[in-house]
């Protein structure tokens, strides 16, 4: 399937770092990845609260829409068309296949289009991915080439969402509700009264859980061929 989708490239030149190139050399990464009509800048706040052993990297969506950027059409919301989610998906791993350095190891974390698109870079890379946090997203529609290897190695995802989204639809709530506890090993938090946002409660979660994902040994970044 990959073969026959063309990338959406992303642009190098947009991409925030929390380091300089000398100090990326030997530790892991995460990946943040923002929502429809966001920035890189937007989720790249949220790198003074995180664990310092990683480097972060924010990048911007291939897509333009509105005054920001998008990973995919909107389309019917919760429910991407086509092969939207894996060319986007393909784009950011033909950025990280083009890094100088590998790091040690590579984690996402992503809000609502942003949140769909780690869930699709695992499926797409199983191997590749240490761990994901999901916030206010989705799994897409379909099966996946990778979700078997998924259910296998059960990589540790973190899905917060609240109970008064108004964008995300109660359908792909129920799908990846389906989805995600035989694909990974979930952690899953649910905010009472919180919508399409991040909460100071929800932050302290996420921060926990990577927090104990970097306590644990470092699962190594393999390309894929």
């Amino acid at each position: 399937m990959a073969n026959s989708i063309r990338p959406e490239p992303i642009d190098p030149t947009a991409v925030l770092w929390s380091a300089a190139a000398p100090d990326r050399v030997g530790r892991p990464l995460l990946l943040v990845l923002h929502g429809y009509g966001s920035t890189e800048g937007d989720l790249f706040s949220l790198a003074p609260h995180l664990p310092l052993q990683p480097t972060i990297a924010a990048l911007r969506a291939p897509l333009q829409a509105g005054q920001g950027w998008s990973w995919f059409p909107i389309g019917v919301p919760g429910d991407p068309v086509g092969d939207a989610l894996d060319a986007a998906a393909l784009g950011i791993i033909e950025w990280l296949d083009a890094l100088p350095e590998q790091p040690t190891s590579i984690g996402l974390l992503g809000f609502s289009q942003g949140g769909a698109m780690t869930l699709q870079l695992m499926r797409h890379a199983p191997e590749r991915f240490a761990f994901a946090v999901q916030l206010s997203g989705f799994i897409g529609s379909g099966t996946h080439p990778g979700d078997a290897r998924l259910a296998e190695l059960a990589p540790p995802v973190f899905w917060g969402r609240g109970t008064l989204d108004p964008v995300i639809p109660e359908g792909a709530v129920a799908r990846t509700q389906a989805w995600l506890p035989g694909h990974s090993t979930l952690t899953e938090g649910i905010y009472e009264g919180m919508g399409h946002s991040i909460s100071q409660a929800e932050l302290g979660e996420i921060v926990e859980f990577l927090r104990q994902q970097y306590a644990a040994p470092a699962t190594p970044a393999v390309p894929t061929a």
